[in-house]
């Protein structure tokens, strides 16, 4: 085990701030710990991110924790490509933030206050399609930089709106700038959004067995549901898809409290002319199960043919 343990980051306010608080949690735990701060292809690059491609932001961590560069890397996970790299683990997840989207808008105005040809900023086509699919007539932009980039977008009067991860923003420090914190029911967030991903070697057994010690198991659960039938759908972290899962509370017919894993999902069109929505609900420890039930109805309702059409038009 090495004296310090090296964790890798992108250079950004919201990477570091999040890296950050893993390093303060393994040292609150009696481990030394340092960020190390790695250059990105992404970072380097104004190109709109269905462009450069999944995983751009996590491929040096990746490459950085293999070259023995760093010990281990913090990722936000909903940036990590479905498909598995044995040459790594997801050691530690620890506990969600709200996974909702927000907006951060002019005037104080909430989503059904924009004026139709309101001007609003996105850097993801789910969030620009279900934008759409509300048929309020708003304008929506590409939009790419920092966290307070595109909130300067705003006050600048640049754009009405923006719409961001909530997580981001109260990461931090900027929830007051939030107009509205979007329900699922108006915009499913990205597959693990809001989810941190602790990552280090798969050889590295003492390392992986300290970040365990972060690990939410309701946390590892949901974001396994939701990147399953994100998985299962093919689709990248750039593509029209939704979803969310939660652990909640249910009864059953004798009276007694039980929790269980509820997962929803969505498939849009890229212009928001059609969404298909699909739930479900299983057992923590099944969330993969899960996760492969809701997306085969999502595959009934259609969603190969919205996937195919989304593929076409990017």
């Amino acid at each position: 085990m090495v004296d310090v343990i090296r964790i890798g980051t992108r250079g950004s306010l919201l990477a570091t701030t999040q890296a950050g608080g893993i390093r303060d949690a393994l040292l609150a735990n009696g481990h030394e710990a340092e960020l190390v701060i790695i250059s990105t292809e992404g970072d380097r690059s104004s190109e709109p991110i269905a462009d450069i491609g999944v995983g751009v932001f996590t491929a040096a961590l990746r490459e950085a924790i293999h070259a023995g560069q760093v010990d281990m890397a913090v990722h936000s996970y909903k940036d990590l490509p479905t498909a598995e790299d044995t040459r790594f683990v997801i050691a530690g997840i620890p506990p969600r933030e709200d996974a909702r989207d927000a907006l951060v808008a002019r005037d104080g105005l909430v989503l059904g206050e924009l004026p139709a040809g309101a001007i609003v900023g996105t850097s993801s086509p789910r969030r620009a399609a279900q934008l759409r699919a509300l048929g309020l007539g708003l304008e929506i932009r590409p939009l790419r930089g920092n966290l307070d980039t595109r909130l300067n977008r705003v006050s600048s009067g640049d754009l009405d709106g923006v719409v961001v991860a909530r997580a981001g923003l109260a990461r931090i420090g900027r929830l007051g700038a939030i107009t509205e914190s979007l329900e699922p029911v108006q915009m499913l967030p990205a597959p693990a959004q809001g989810a941190l991903a602790v990552e280090c070697r798969a050889g590295d057994i003492g390392l992986a067995a300290l970040l365990a010690e972060l690990d939410d198991p309701d946390t590892r659960a949901a974001v396994t549901a939701e990147r399953t039938l994100l998985a299962e759908l093919e689709a990248g972290c750039s593509a029209p898809v939704g979803a969310i899962a939660e652990v909640v509370e249910s009864i059953d017919e004798e009276g007694n409290l039980f929790e269980e894993l509820s997962l929803r999902g969505c498939v849009a069109t890229l212009d928001g002319s059609d969404v298909i929505r699909a739930s479900g609900v299983g057992t923590t420890d099944r969330a993969r199960e899960l996760g492969l039930s809701v997306a085969e109805e999502l595959f009934e309702l259609g969603a190969r043919d919205l996937l195919a059409e989304a593929g076409r038009d990017t």
